[in-house]
């Protein structure tokens, strides 16, 4: 197996759970209108964005009968998740992998599917800048997960192949694109993903802190 000479995160679900207070606000508001958003319906766009194969507009929309005013609705869904973000807190693990990177010499980066001005001002907010050596955003290649082009981007900016980069993810589209890129990945399953199967991953733990890179170095 080559070895591993760089480590790429995710950035929603994977350092801050975003995923479940995006959710909340989209199971508010269907309950508002007399419905339920199973959260097993919802986890179709994690990792991904909102498309023609499922956006829970569209499908509110149907189950109303009628177009509803989304503009109003989506200003006050955004008013309530920055509201719920306050409280949001780096996941566990995440501060000791790039700690024990930055200790093995292996350079780190995010590739996510969020736009620059999401994932930048999270990251500067939590103070963990200085640990990457750069994002790779939406910004980069105008597609999302899963396809590869977010990990292939950030690995020719650092220069390593794929096969020696380390993917951690929290989400099924995220372990496509890793797999599509060739590269290895981590799954960590958050609220809105542990009911999924994550066959192919290089494994699948409950959180960073399980993880040890000075371990899978080695073999």
């Amino acid at each position: 197996m080559p070895p591993i000479r760089a480590i790429l995160f995710d950035f929603d679900g994977l350092i801050v759970d975003t995923e479940s207070v995006g959710y909340q606000t989209w199971h508010e508001l269907y309950a508002k209108h007399g419905h339920d958003l199973p959260v097993e319906i919802y986890a179709q766009a994690i990792g991904t964005e909102f498309n023609d194969l499922y956006d829970p507009r569209r499908d509110l929309d149907a189950l109303m009968g009628k177009a509803l005013l989304w503009e109003e609705l989506e200003e006050g869904r955004r008013v309530r998740e920055t509201e719920l973000r306050t409280s949001l807190v780096t996941l566990p693990g995440v501060i000791d992998r790039l700690e024990e990177a930055r200790a093995l010499g292996l350079p780190c980066a995010v590739a996510s599917s969020s736009p620059l001005s999401w994932v930048g001002g999270w990251i500067e907010q939590l103070g963990l800048r200085p640990y990457f050596h750069h994002l790779t955003t939406l910004d980069d290649t105008g597609k999302v997960k899963p396809d590869p082009s977010l990990f292939l981007h950030a690995a020719d900016r650092m220069g390593v192949e794929p096969e020696h980069i380390l993917v951690f993810e929290d989400s099924l589209n995220g372990l496509r694109a890793a797999k599509a890129a060739e590269m290895r990945c981590i799954v960590v399953p958050g609220p809105m993903t542990r009911h999924l199967n994550f066959e192919g991953a290089l494994r699948r733990v409950g959180s960073l802190a399980e993880v040890s890179l000075q371990e899978l170095v080695e073999k």
